[in-house]
């Protein structure tokens, strides 16, 4: 063997030891990674799972309201193709012990229409919600929503609406059929209420606040969204089709403040459940074209469908902190619809951004 071949042959030598040294490190600390790794994932979720806690209600400083925001956030809208809704067949039937509840309810407004007291409370055909089910869009992690009702009736709402009534061996609706940890778990005869509410603002950016009349049974004289309108069976389903959440906002638009969908354009922002009834709404943002505060009173001066759902109506500047001092008002924080601030709130997420909006409320609570 040449002196050039053993020199290569140690040299080789040398750096195969030295390589397989460096590969033996490389792996060890990959290995070591991946175990730490792994175990601080397990202590994370042992962590979380001992320490976990129900969602949280919207509040915002003092205001606490018992609105969940189940999907959305403000920043995107949520497309109208995005939204699948499917009616099952099925009418919603109360249970045994709940159901003498609903025929109280009938006798008592038969009894008061025949004696002239006043006018029976319509029993109009309603939908109750059976699931409400988020994913994402395969390519742009867009929502996707899947809303599954059920036909039911009003005087069927009003029973469910007595959560806290006692049934006859003590309990109450809320305790026997409700976990307060698993807030989207409820049956379907709970929650006979889907409705959509819409902040709409001017042309001249003022935002319209609407008090609920002290005539309609469920909220009353509450401070409430621009519009709010319920699913009606009877109105939403043309024919056999499912009703379109957009079309009922828009329905909502028209009887409430006589405004035609060429007056605005609507943004779908969020679905939300009020937890503490149960009740399900659709949460919309809607941006006047040409309509001045001062034209949309004069609109409604002539005439509007629904007008005896409304006792007010309060303008406020659709800026941050006007609304935020506005919804923590000492004559307005105890008074609000459960639903209308986490809708405010999201409508100003949706123009302003969610790092300025949240700024402006952080500002407007320590001053209080």
């Amino acid at each position: 063997m040449s002196g050039i071949d053993l020199g290569n042959g140690v040299v080789g030598a040398i750096l195969g030891v030295v390589f397989a040294t460096l590969f033996q490190q490389w792996t060890q600390d990959i290995w070591f990674r991946i175990r730490r790794r792994s175990a601080g994932m397990v202590r994370s979720l042992t962590f979380r799972e001992r320490q976990g806690v129900p969602w949280s209600t919207f509040s915002l400083g003092p205001l606490h309201t018992s609105a969940l925001i189940v999907e959305g956030d403000g920043d995107r809208a949520i497309a109208p193709e995005a939204v699948h809704v499917q009616v099952l067949t099925d009418e919603i039937a109360l249970p045994e012990d709940m159901a003498g509840w609903r025929a109280e309810i009938e006798a008592e407004e038969s009894r008061a229409a025949a004696a002239g007291e006043r006018a029976a409370v319509w029993n109009g055909p309603r939908y109750a919600v059976e699931s409400l089910e988020i994913s994402r869009s395969a390519l742009d992690e867009q929502s996707e929503v899947h809303l599954r009702l059920r036909p039911t009736d009003y005087y069927t709402f009003i029973a469910a609406q007595q959560l806290d009534r006692r049934l006859p061996d003590g309990s109450t609706p809320r305790t026997r059929y409700l976990d307060p940890e698993q807030p989207l778990s409820a049956p379907a005869f709970l929650q006979c209420s889907f409705g959509v509410n819409i902040a709409v603002v001017t042309s001249d950016h003022l935002l319209v606040v609407s008090r609920r009349s002290d005539r309609v049974r469920v909220g009353a004289g509450v401070w409430n969204s621009s519009v709010n309108e319920g699913l009606s069976r009877h109105i939403d389903s043309s024919g056999r089709n499912a009703p379109d959440l957009h079309a009922v906002a828009r329905r909502g638009m028209r009887e409430e403040m006589s405004l035609e969908p060429h007056e605005y354009t609507l943004s779908l922002l969020a679905f939300v459940l009020d937890v503490e009834k149960r009740q399900w709404s659709a949460h919309f943002y809607a941006r006047l074209g040409d309509m001045t505060a001062e034209q949309l009173t004069a609109r409604m001066s002539r005439g509007v469908a629904d007008r005896w759902e409304h006792q007010g109506t309060e303008y406020v500047p659709f800026r941050s902190a006007d609304v935020a001092r506005y919804l923590l008002r000492p004559d307005r924080i105890h008074r609000w619809a459960p639903v209308a601030p986490a809708l405010f709130h999201l409508a100003l997420v949706h123009v302003h951004g969610r790092a300025s909006v949240e700024r402006a409320e952080a500002q407007a609570i320590r001053r209080l």
